[in-house]
């Protein structure tokens, strides 16, 4: 993706000014290539969180980090495993919570629902079930950031699981490019006609 030279570019390593631009976007999408630099960048978010943290791992490629010690827990991350058959229970949890106290949710990955089930239906059932979190996220001043792979044809289209080309179409939604630039995560605002787009540059943590 070419930098425009209109673009506001953001330097954000404490992440403030993406988690403004999550509050105002609900929910957000984030498109990435690259698996590794989603994980990278989802934890340098949960690490400048201080609210409660609902992280839905679709794909447990977050969980497999954390068991594995290469990413340290926050006590204020609740992990959900959600499957085909608890998925409605599970949901019923999760509106529990957003509905008493500010969180943020992080829905990793859209493509793990997809794969999942293999069931279109089922994964547009789910599109609906996070619209109707980002609905009650809303009312209650929560964050939903939706994590999906995706990767970008020569005519400039984004090829997406078939369940997430739904939540695109939405009007409602903010929609970012994650990518890694040397060192350095670079998020891209998918630019709406009447709006400037924003690129937020996180640099890479020192030990």
């Amino acid at each position: 993706m070419m930098l425009d030279k209109s673009s506001e570019q953001i330097l954000n390593n404490n992440l403030t000014y993406i988690q403004k631009e999550f509050e105002q976007n609900i929910p957000s999408i984030v498109l990435c290539s690259e698996s590794f630099h989603k994980i990278e960048f989802l934890n340098r978010l949960i690490n400048s969180v201080k609210d409660p943290i609902i992280f839905i791992d679709m794909d447990l490629l977050y969980t497999g980090y954390v068991e594995s010690g290469m990413i340290q827990k926050k006590n204020n991350v609740t992990i959900f495993h959600p499957n085909k058959t608890n998925w409605k229970e599970k949901l019923r949890e999760i509106i529990i919570r957003i509905s008493k106290e500010k969180s943020l949710v992080v829905i990793d990955s859209f493509n793990g629902v997809y794969n999942m089930f293999d069931d279109l239906e089922f994964t547009r059932f789910v599109n609906s079930c996070i619209m109707l979190l980002a609905s009650i996220g809303k009312q209650t001043r929560c964050t939903v950031v939706v994590t999906t792979i995706a990767r970008k044809k020569e005519n400039d289209s984004w090829v997406l699981s078939p369940g997430g080309k739904q939540i695109i179409k939405s009007g409602k939604t903010g929609v970012y490019f994650l990518k890694k630039i040397e060192n350095d995560l670079v998020i891209n605002t998918i630019k709406k006609p009447d709006l400037n787009s924003k690129i937020f540059t996180i640099t890479q943590e020192s030990n």
